[in-house]
């Protein structure tokens, strides 16, 4: 018996837009790497980009559990002597790029290599409920219903 391999001209891509309000961080960028990958196919090989496309709308309204958006800080330095800096979940979520929040916890599950980049290239992720992908119809993909865990009410 051989093992299958996929080769790049038989994949399919598939268009799936995720509305990410209410939905947590953590799980939401779990299944949107997944699918980015390819893991959900039949066909996935590891060394092939056998993923799919994915449109994220409404990034801004993601959830955090416990108190992960007011403690959670991100450090950077600036390159200059004393020029640590951090900023926490609640500042960047309310600032000019909501988006990157999810971005950075999808890119931190996906591997560092030529692969993962072009896995990352068919992230679209957008802050509003608007998106310039209606020409590829993308389906519906509602992770916040597939389990209970997966969506959150309004925090204080």
């Amino acid at each position: 018996m051989k093992t299958y391999a996929a080769k790049p001209a038989e994949v399919k891509r598939k268009w799936f837009v995720v509305d990410a309000q209410n939905v947590v961080l953590g799980r939401l960028a779990a299944e949107i790497a997944k699918i980015l990958r390819g893991k959900h196919k039949v066909i996935y090989s590891p060394h092939i980009d056998t993923g799919d496309h994915v449109v994220v709308i409404n990034a801004a309204g993601v959830r955090m559990t416990g108190n992960k958006r007011h403690n959670k800080r991100f450090y950077w330095h600036t390159g200059y002597p004393g020029g640590i800096k951090s900023r926490n979940i609640a500042q960047i979520l309310s600032g000019l790029h909501p988006e990157r929040v999810l971005f950075k916890a999808v890119e931190r599950m996906i591997a560092r290599s030529s692969l993962g980049r072009a896995q990352m290239r068919k992230l679209h992720v957008y802050g509003g409920a608007a998106h310039p992908h209606a020409a590829q119809r993308p389906e519906d993909l509602d992770l916040g219903a597939r389990n209970p865990k997966n969506r959150r009410s309004a925090e204080v």
